[in-house]
């Protein structure tokens, strides 16, 4: 089936060159000009990849990110000016998965959006070797219904999410490094950064918090995280 690709960018102009690109790559379109239209569109469509513009109306493109990246998993291209370094790197920390600077040529974002394709259709998330329940202090994980929960209460996890406190519980008292964690989500060779993982760390443990639970995971500086107490004392 054709994928489909939302262009969220408030410039008519660049959204005509991205869709004729795209459109010649094969790839089918949705196009909106400001970040409320891209959450609602994101809903409505479930796109396959979101190429997102960081400057908008009505909402930013960092903000759109944020709360994609609270629910979904959805690969994220960013556009952004040249001046726009600091929300581009913000953007990365925050999950997106690349960034082209403007001006561009459409052919090199059509180049990343297929090479981000292909990463996402080569690596799925790996659940056969972990079948059944995890369970560590007040924190449960129902592997095969990727569903989590603390002290009986659902918690709402993105895949990655998920796949990232998976991979800790499976062995509660070794110290990942963030490498060995990328190597277990994706596989050896992902190119994504440590920071990426810093922010799905840091999201993993606000939405823990938000249950009162402030031991998930542990830091252990200058090595990485492992899985923490759980309430377990």
């Amino acid at each position: 089936m054709p994928r489909t690709i939302l262009i969220a960018d408030d410039d008519p102009h660049i959204r005509q060159l991205l869709v004729f690109a795209l459109a010649k790559a094969g790839l089918d379109t949705v196009e909106v000009e400001d970040g409320e239209a891209a959450l609602a569109a994101a809903e409505t469509h479930l796109p396959d990849l979101i190429v997102l513009d960081i400057n908008m109306p009505r909402m930013d493109g960092i903000e759109v990110c944020r709360r994609l990246r609270s629910q979904s998993d959805v690969p994220i291209l960013f556009l952004s000016s040249r001046d726009d370094e600091i929300d581009r790197v913000l953007g990365i920390e925050l999950g997106a998965d690349d960034y082209v600077t403007k001006p561009f040529s459409p052919r090199e974002v059509v180049a990343r959006v297929m090479a981000i394709l292909r990463r996402v259709a080569s690596c799925p998330p790996a659940v056969t070797h972990a079948a059944g329940s995890l369970r560590h202090g007040c924190l449960a994980l129902d592997a095969e219904g990727w569903q989590a929960s603390w002290s009986g209460q659902p918690v709402s996890l993105t895949v990655t999410e998920f796949s990232i406190l998976r991979t800790l519980a499976t062995m509660p008292s070794k110290v990942f490094s963030r490498d060995v964690i990328i190597d277990r989500l994706h596989g050896p060779g992902f190119a994504i950064t440590d920071r990426t993982i810093d922010s799905h760390i840091r999201n993993l443990r606000g939405k823990f918090a938000r249950l009162g639970a402030n031991d998930v995971i542990e830091t252990r500086a200058g090595i990485g995280y492992r899985l923490g107490a759980c309430g377990a004392g």
